[in-house]
C-alpha cells in the first residue's frame, strides 16, 4: 500500500493503543482457509503496519501456518471500538525476513520464549495440568538467552483491499474502500 494509507492505518492503531480497555491492545483477527475450504479466524499480535502491510508473527508449524502454506489468502480485521474503528483487510501472507523475526523474537518475554519452544502449537495435549508441569521444568531449566527457533517466524498481510469504517451515532458510518489498482490505490466510499 501507499505510504499516505500506510500512516494513515498506523496511526488509527497507535491511538486505539492509547487508553485501550483490551489487555492485548494490538490484538485482531486474522482468517485463513482450512483444507475444507472453511475460514478459521483467531487472534494473533499485531506487531508492525508498513507499506509492506500488516505482521503478526506465529509457530510456522501452527494452524494457521500450515493453512496459509497450502494457502496464503488471509483477512484481518481490527475493530478498536474505544475509538470508533474498524479496519478490514484482505490479501495474502507472505513470510517474513529471519531479521525482522529475529527482531520481533527479542521483543517477547522470557516466559513466552519457553512457551514457544517446549510446546508445538496445536497440536493435541493430554491435559492441562502436564502442560502447566513441563512450562514449569523448561522454565526452571532454561538458559537466561533463548534463541529463535527456525519454525518461529510472521507473515505480513498485503493488502489487496482495505476498509476503513469509522463509526458515527445516527449509522451513518463512513466507511473508505481502498483497492488495489495495479500499483497504485483507489478509494470509494460505501454506504453505512
Amino acid at each position: 500500500m501507499d505510504e499516505q494509507l500506510a500512516n494513515k492505518i498506523k496511526q488509527i492503531w497507535e491511538s486505539a493503543k492509547i487508553n485501550s480497555p483490551l489487555t492485548q491492545k494490538s490484538a485482531v483477527c486474522v482468517s485463513t482457509i482450512d483444507s475444507a475450504g472453511f475460514p478459521q479466524s483467531r487472534f494473533v499480535d499485531l506487531k508492525e503496519i508498513d507499506q509492506l502491510g500488516f505482521t503478526f508473527c506465529t509457530s510456522y508449524n501452527s494452524e494457521k501456518g500450515n493453512h496459509l502454506s497450502d494457502n496464503p489468502k488471509i483477512s484481518l480485521v481490527a475493530w478498536w471500538d474505544h475509538i470508533g474503528y474498524q479496519v478490514r483487510v484482505v490479501g495474502k501472507a507472505v513470510t517474513i525476513s529471519n531479521e525482522l523475526a529475529d527482531k520481533f523474537w527479542s521483543t517477547r518475554s522470557k516466559e513466552a520464549h519457553v512457551a514457544t519452544t517446549c510446546f508445538k502449537q496445536s497440536k493435541v495435549w493430554d491435559s492441562a495440568d502436564s502442560m502447566e508441569n513441563r512450562y514449569a521444568s523448561e522454565l526452571a531449566a532454561s538458559p537466561a538467552s533463548i534463541a529463535r527457533p527456525t519454525s518461529w517466524g510472521g507473515y505480513s498481510v498485503v493488502p489487496n483491499s482495505i476498509e476503513i469504517l469509522k463509526f458515527k451515532a445516527n449509522r451513518v458510518h463512513v466507511r473508505e474502500q481502498y483497492l488495489r489498482d495495479g500499483t497504485s490505490w483507489k478509494m470509494q466510499l460505501l454506504q453505512p
